[in-house]
């Protein structure tokens, strides 16, 4: 179970900090305010350089904690968190803004206009993903991000950056994901080697030279080097020019003429009567002899060739008969050879368009932008699978690789997307692989072969949150703590408003077994932008009998019409269900439809008969605020529900809420205590 433990000191430090932010002066000064947080200072910075339209206005409510602001989220009063994205904001990012927030996890600034360079970010030592790519950022590559030891994403795609890619990046050796496309980055690609890395790209640049060949680069195809022209070398399939040394050396020195000879002895050659000594003697001798060996040997060749002539003819009816057997034996062998070579270059071309053939029936594994190629379609094809269950679209399994890799494959429903084509199907699952959030489950692949469809994620080990909330065969379902809810419910929000708002699409089936629990019990959202392929699916059951549940699930207007009609506002909707479905415990289809009033008195009876130990009395305000969100969210108009951005704010505003509370508590107890 996912609980806050906090201790009296803990809470103590935070309440004196949240005392300091009700305080805190109404305007950014140069110097940092005594009363205000170091966080909401560097918050306040960020916004005073980089949002030149105020798009952030609601950054200037200082009389509320700077952990409710958009797109901030806090542990513990500081902030783990700052993502926001698809803004145009126009400024740059400042010097020890962001920099100066030491407990940040996540940061992303995607697709916010930001310009000028990227400043120092050596104080984020704690961050784990860094997103700023989609943006207009220039100057080189910053060395201080090579100081981030837990930094595992970085994604500076789609910039301006110039210079070298850092050598240093091949000791990032927790580094997973590496986005470094579309920008002009020129100089050599780093021999990076971690074996962690499974995301990599450095397309559309200026690189050049050989790519260095490891045992990680090779898993990644052609497609992380493309619109690299001066590139060479096995993994990009080009050879690489390299002129010889020798090509380099410079031509030999012509020999310098002999010296002139001084004035001096030319005159006493003249005195004495000497001269130079004549070769034109020795010339008209040499011709003369080389002219008698030459006619010489033509006389004695042509005589050998008259010997020669005079035997064959004595000889030419005794050899009549076997010439002629000889040469219809030579031309025999001869066609027979010609033969073969044709028979078996048309062998050959035939056996290529049967391979041919075979590709093409059995298509092609494709990994997503980015994915290292870790396995192939024939390791899949004779992994040992286990049925996981049976979904809207498809077939679940769990693969176990020969190399002890674990994946997830789903088999899609061939009839329900039988209205597919090939590239549509392709452009689809394009968009899908490229989604890239904490709190969405991975698509590292996808396969397709006539009617034959295969999806591949990554493998989540501890199961899913309808088996958390309502057991298993093995295991009982206990009622979750609010906290458990809120954090579960927080984390799907921030899935949902991603796929939303970042890439305008629609998940179109969000129920409890769609949300996945990772390594940290993180809640990851699985099957989504799936139902947006599928031609009207029946929702039944084993039995044939219409499934209630997955009914229970979808929004009134969407009940009764094609899938293809799914919306944002129908996403909001099932997470309606899905919110009071962890709150009660129940599953969908015996959820009433209730007003608030009632829905409020449903949940605090059904809590009550859950929880036999009275903790629902201490915490019945938190399950009505939550309550309160889901009935929001579940509204029969479409128009009345809020956006996924506006029921995030709700659950943060619920969290600081809680905090304040129990710091107010502990301050009392600690007051009463010392009078």
């Amino acid at each position: 179970m996912l609980r806050w433990n906090f201790p009296i000191s803990q809470f103590l430090f935070f309440c004196f900090f949240f005392a300091a932010i009700a305080s805190s002066s109404s305007s950014l000064n140069r110097t940092k305010p005594a009363s205000l947080h170091r966080d909401a200072y560097s918050l306040l910075l960020f916004k005073s350089k980089a949002d030149l339209w105020n798009k952030l206005g609601f950054f200037s409510n200082k009389s509320s904690s700077f952990c409710q602001w958009w797109g901030v989220t806090c542990y513990g009063n500081k902030v783990v968190r700052l993502v926001i994205e698809d803004l145009y904001l126009g400024g740059q990012l400042a010097p020890d803004s962001v920099n100066k927030l030491d407990q940040l996890r996540v940061l992303s600034l995607k697709n916010t206009s930001l310009t000028g360079p990227l400043p120092d970010l050596s104080g984020l030592v704690n961050l784990k993903s860094l997103f700023l790519d989609h943006n207009s950022f220039s100057g080189s590559f910053p060395l201080s991000v090579l100081e981030l030891h837990r930094l595992r994403t970085l994604d500076f795609s789609f910039n301006n950056l110039t210079g070298p890619i850092p050598h240093g990046l091949v000791f990032s050796d927790r580094l997973i994901y590496l986005r470094l496309d579309s920008n002009r980055f020129n100089g050599a690609v780093p021999a990076l080697n971690q074996s962690s890395l499974h995301s990599f790209n450095v397309s559309v640049n200026n690189l050049t030279g050989a790519v260095p060949v490891t045992a990680v680069l090779l898993r990644f195809g052609i497609s992380s080097f493309l619109k690299n022209p001066n590139l060479c070398g096995e993994i990009v399939d080009k050879e690489c020019n390299a002129r010889s040394k020798f090509f380099n050396l410079s031509p030999p020195e012509k020999a310098a003429p002999p010296p002139p000879f001084p004035h001096g002895q030319m005159a006493d050659f003249r005195e004495t009567g000497l001269s130079r000594p004549s070769h034109g003697k020795h010339s008209r001798f040499a011709v003369i002899l080389g002219f008698l060996l030459a006619a010489i040997v033509l006389f004695i060749s042509v005589g050998c060739l008259i010997a020669a002539v005079k035997r064959r003819r004595d000889n030419n009816d005794k050899e009549k008969g076997k010439e002629s057997t000889a040469v219809v034996a030579s031309d025999a062998a001869e066609t027979a050879e010609v033969a073969a070579a044709i028979q078996m270059e048309q062998e050959s071309e035939l056996e290529e368009k049967v391979k041919k053939l075979q590709a093409a029936k059995s298509g092609s594994l494709v990994f997503c932008a980015g994915e290292a190629h870790v396995y192939t379609m024939d390791q899949l094809m004779t992994a040992s699978a286990e049925l996981l269950g049976r979904g809207t679209v498809g077939t679940t399994y769990k693969a176990l690789l020969d190399s002890r890799l674990i994946v997830t494959v789903k088999r899609l429903d061939a009839i329900r997307l039988a209205g597919v084509g090939r590239e549509k199907f392709e452009r689809h699952m394009e968009s899908v692989g490229a989604l890239g959030h904490p709190n969405l489950v991975p698509l590292r692949a996808y396969f397709q072969a006539k009617e034959e469809r295969l999806l591949i994620y990554d493998y989540l080990p501890n199961g899913s949150l309808s088996s958390l909330v309502h057991g298993t065969k093995s295991s009982r379902a206990k009622p979750l703590h609010w906290t458990s809810c809120l954090k579960i419910a927080e984390d799907v929000t921030q899935g949902l408003s991603y796929i939303h708002q970042a890439w305008q699409l629609v998940h179109g089936n969000l129920k409890s077994s769609n949300v996945l629990l990772g390594p940290d019990f993180e809640a990851c959202i699985a099957d989504y932008c799936l139902v947006a392929l599928a031609t009207n699916p029946p929702l039944t059951s084993n039995d044939g009998q219409e499934d209630a549940d997955a009914i229970a699930y979808k929004a009134p207007e969407a009940r009764h019409k094609s899938l293809s009609c799914q919306s944002v506002k129908a996403d909001v909707y099932s997470f309606g269900i899905l919110l009071l479905e962890l709150l009660t415990g129940k599953q969908p289809s015996k959820l009433p439809v209730l007003p608030l009033d009632e829905m409020m008195e449903f949940v605090r009876k059904v809590r009550e008969e859950g929880e036999k130990n009275g903790n629902w009395r201490e915490d019945r305000d938190k399950f009505g605020m939550l309550t309160e969100v889901a009935v929001a969210c579940s509204l029969a108009s479409p128009e009345q529900r809020p956006t996924m951005w506006q029921v995030l704010k709700m659950l943060q505003e619920i969290k600081e809420a809680a905090v304040m509370e129990e710091c107010e508590l502990v301050m009392d107890s600690t007051n009463s205590g010392s009078s």
